[in-house]
């Protein structure tokens, strides 16, 4: 189980995230909504360690994360492994070692440098690759797919880190509706068959619904609604999105960058 208890994130005199509590239960997808400056990308940031805390805890499975150092907090990264809208991969080399770089926690800095990868970590990355359906883009550039099959080598790549915890970060954002389904449907089969629980930022409110079991509503860095998609009524949405309900609760892409975005360096999609 994931605990969150009275999290908060100020940068500057600004909070991004504030005195944030929540629990998810082990196999849960859980999908974070709101408007964009929410707070939204702070909070996963945060409960991967990739944002500061300025107060609070975050406890999973009894551990405190923010006590950890060293080689502590890279396991938890790794058990808590991050999908970013931009990918996050290197654009130079192939696709399989793009996936093989998951399993840096398991893996001497020397010969991942050397490209000794293990036999079995190399079978563990082809296989991530075929449940996708690329595996036969294994030994192509990385910025030579589009932008689709980029998502779904950086979701082979957070599955063979052997995740708890999968926290994606607006992962459809840059895709259109095509490519948005295929890795939105990859999310909810890595949560399906793998128990693997999944915290997803979205936009969207019908994707939200669509594919989440739960929802957790910011606003101004609050939660202002945690509950299921049946509960969210119109009144609540508008809590949420206020006037901009209609015109971009809807839409799986963001306008324009908010305060949150450039204080964390989160580049905006038009």
């Amino acid at each position: 189980m994931l605990v969150v208890e009275d999290l908060s994130c100020r940068f500057g005199t600004k909070s991004a995230v504030d005195k944030v509590s929540f629990s998810v239960e082990a196999g849960r997808f859980v999908g974070v909504i709101g408007r964009s400056g929410a707070g939204k990308s702070t909070l996963l940031r945060a409960i991967n360690r990739l944002a500061p805390l300025s107060s609070g805890r975050i406890v999973f499975d009894g551990v405190d994360v923010h006590a950890l150092k060293g080689r502590e907090l890279r396991s938890w990264r790794a058990r808590s492994a991050m999908i970013f809208q931009q990918f996050n991969l290197i654009g130079r080399l192939d696709v399989l070692t793009n996936v093989l770089m998951g399993r840096l926690a398991n893996v001497s800095p020397a010969r991942s440098l050397m490209k000794l990868w293990p036999a079995a970590d190399k079978a563990m990355a082809l296989a991530a690759l075929e449940q996708f359906e690329i595996a036969s883009l294994a030994a192509q550039r990385a910025d030579q797919l589009s932008g689709g099959q980029q998502q779904r080598v950086a979701i082979a790549r957070a599955l063979v880190q052997e995740p708890g915890l999968i926290l994606a970060d607006e992962p459809i954002a840059s895709l259109d509706p095509h490519n948005t389904k295929v890795v939105m449907d990859a999310l909810q089969r890595i949560n399906k068959d793998y128990g693997i629980t999944v915290i997803c930022n979205l936009h969207s409110l019908e994707l939200a619904r669509g594919y989440c079991d739960r929802l957790i509503g910011m606003a101004a860095g609050k939660v202002v609604f945690d509950g299921t998609p049946e509960q969210l009524t119109e009144l609540e949405t508008q809590r949420l999105y206020g006037a901009a309900s209609s015109s971009t609760a809807g839409t799986g892409r963001r306008v324009g960058a908010s305060m949150e975005d450039r204080v964390i360096g989160v580049p905006a999609v038009a």
